[in-house]
C-alpha cells in the first residue's frame, strides 16, 4: 500500500495514512505511557518472556507479558501444533503468573479470541469479564480476569 496525504485544517499540517512505521510506534508508546503514568501513579513497567524448548532448541512454546500497576497482563501464549496437549501452556502460563507475582502482580488478565483458548484460561482460574463481538468469522474476543497470590 501507498502513503496517501490528505490535506487538513491549519497550514502546514498532514494527514498521512501508510504501512508500518516501527519509528512511529515508540513514539506513540512513549507518549501514552508517560500520559498513563500521569494519570495512573504506575509509571514502572516491565516487560517480560517465558519459553520452554526442546532437546534441539527449537521453541516448542512461548508467552509474553508485561508488568504493570499490579497487573501481569498475558499478551502472547502460543505452543507449537505438534506440543499441544501435553501441559505446555499451563506450565507457561503458570511461570508467567509467578513472575509476575514476584515482580508485584497481584492480578492477571488476558483476552483471547473464540477460536483460540478462552476456555483453556478459565481451567486455569481466569474468569470471563467481558466479550467483544465482530471478530472475522462470526467469532468474538474474550476478556479474561485472575487474582494472583
Amino acid at each position: 500500500m501507498s502513503e496517501a496525504t490528505k490535506p487538513t485544517q491549519g497550514q502546514g499540517t498532514a494527514l498521512t495514512v501508510g504501512e508500518h512505521d516501527p519509528e512511529l510506534v515508540k513514539r506513540l508508546e512513549d507518549g501514552l505511557d508517560a500520559f498513563n503514568a500521569a494519570a495512573t501513579g504506575h509509571a514502572e513497567e516491565a516487560e517480560f518472556s517465558v519459553r520452554v524448548t526442546d532437546a534441539d532448541g527449537e521453541l516448542i512454546g512461548g508467552l509474553s507479558a508485561r508488568a504493570w500497576g499490579g497487573l501481569c497482563d498475558i499478551h502472547l501464549l502460543w505452543v507449537r501444533e505438534d506440543s499441544r496437549g501435553q501441559g505446555w501452556g499451563a506450565k507457561l502460563l503458570r511461570a508467567a503468573e509467578e513472575e509476575g507475582i514476584r515482580r508485584g502482580c497481584d492480578r492477571a488478565a488476558v483476552s483471547s479470541y473464540t477460536f483460540q483458548a478462552p476456555e483453556f484460561y478459565q481451567r486455569q482460574g481466569y474468569e470471563e469479564v467481558g466479550r467483544l463481538p465482530g471478530i472475522p468469522g462470526g467469532h468474538e474476543d474474550v476478556f479474561l480476569y485472575k487474582k494472583l497470590g
